[in-house]
């Protein structure tokens, strides 16, 4: 059986359809394009991307005769020894021996993959889908994020379903008022007075002159004129949604190689990457570090160089000031990622725990530690030996504090614990 549709796609169909594929082969795709992932570079991450998934993944659905069973009419050219009637046994097992495309399987690489390309929203949809940042939208609805619509008076333009009925009929009844149209009860009156009278009477040629006037007049002036339409008007006004602030803090000080550097910038560029994707409307501030903190742009932040010692307390002081200034944790969702090679000064270990106990994880709904280390350093999420700093926060950790902490060495070991540091928790708990 070969079933053959060969019906064009209707108009407008495309885009549908391509969707709908997308949400069959979701499973698939998505594993595609987590593994396209690390072999691309960060700043790609945002482009459009072509996947490559196995055929077996996006197989549709056919029908297929069983084997052995049902009525089947075969033309056997050079048969010398039966003819038609006579009965042919069935072969021992049930079936005829292999089917058409069984004659090798041709291994693994057999059957061509399958290959398409994702446009960057869909890329971005699939590579974050179980990103979020944690406790978003717990502070006052202040940025706009929507747009919804709302009654703003009225047009003399717009669609039958929006026509006002009662301010059309105002407006039909002020001007009928104004023209003098006649009302239909004068006319009416003036029929009946008409109708009993005697054709000679003298009065009878100025009430027919009166009743033409009227009636003309009544056709000259309409009961509804297009200028007495109204019609509802709706505009767009904004719909408030939560919003957010993450701080970007880095350690740009002279312990920290070009090597560490290009992971910490990989990092964040990824965070900007996610965060421009899930939430509109999130501002960034960066601030750099030596043993003096400013706060500075994105160019500056990923471009400069700088040298010099290390204190933390600094880039936590002037996070601590800028929130004072700009972002009040009332009215803001806070969030703060820092980058370090884990240096710091011993002395600066109690200064930097109480301003993270007192004012800065108070203030954060998530507070994101991400430690850089040597390409030949230790697997991610092994520590062999604990920095200054790590020690530091390890401690305010265990005592209760919403922070997170994770260690990389390699380029590669920086989605994995990205997603460890801002994955759902529902989807960490089915991990």
């Amino acid at each position: 059986m070969h079933i053959v549709d060969r019906r064009l796609n209707p108009g407008g169909k495309s885009l549908p359809n391509r969707q709908r594929f997308l949400r069959r082969v979701k499973d698939v795709a998505q594993r595609a394009v987590r593994e396209s992932a690390r072999e691309k570079d960060i700043k790609d991450l945002g482009k459009d991307g072509r996947v490559t998934v196995p055929a077996d993944g996006v197989r549709e659905p056919r029908f297929s005769r069983q084997p052995g069973s049902g009525r089947q009419d075969h033309i056997l050219p050079g048969n010398k020894t039966y003819v038609e009637g006579d009965t042919i046994e069935r072969p021992p097992g049930g079936g005829g021996g292999r089917g058409a495309g069984e004659g090798g399987d041709g291994g693994e690489n057999g059957e061509d993959a399958f290959q398409f390309v994702l446009t960057r929203d869909e890329f971005l949809e699939l590579f974050l889908e179980d990103l979020e940042l944690p406790d978003l939208a717990k502070r006052r609805l202040a940025v706009v994020e929507t747009e919804g619509l709302r009654r703003a008076g009225y047009t003399i333009t717009g669609s039958p379903a929006n026509l006002a009925l009662t301010r059309t009929l105002r407006n039909s009844m002020s001007r009928r008022i104004a023209l003098k149209r006649p009302k239909p009860d004068e006319v009416a009156a003036l029929e009946a007075r008409l109708a009993g009278m005697r054709e000679t009477d003298p009065e009878r040629p100025d009430l027919e002159a009166s009743l033409a006037m009227l009636r003309e007049r009544s056709k000259r002036i309409p009961y509804v004129d297009p200028i007495d339409l109204r019609f509802r008007r709706f505009e767009p006004y904004p719909r408030p949604i939560a919003q957010a602030v993450m701080f970007c803090l880095m350690d740009v000080s002279g312990s920290m190689t070009e090597h560490m550097k290009d992971l910490a910038k990989r990092f964040y560029i990824l965070l900007h990457i996610f965060l421009t994707r899930r939430y509109r409307h999130v501002e960034i501030v960066f601030i750099r570090h030596t043993d003096r903190a400013t706060e500075v742009d994105e160019e500056t932040f990923f471009g400069s160089r700088e040298t010099g010692g290390t204190l933390v307390s600094s880039a936590l002081v002037e996070m601590k000031r800028v929130i004072t200034e700009r972002y009040d944790p009332n009215d803001w969702n806070i969030y703060a990622a820092q980058a370090s090679d884990g240096d710091n000064v011993s002395s600066d270990g109690p200064t930097a725990t109480d301003l993270l106990r007192a004012h800065i994880l108070p203030a954060c709904q998530h507070f994101a530690y991400l430690e850089v280390g040597d390409e030949n350093g230790p697997r991610a999420g092994f520590v062999e030996h604990r920095t200054t700093l790590w020690r530091t926060y390890e401690a305010i950790a265990k005592g209760g504090g919403a922070l997170a902490m994770r260690k990389v060495n390699h380029r590669r070991e920086i989605y994995p614990v990205f997603r460890e540091l801002f994955g759902r928790k529902d989807a960490k708990a089915e991990a």
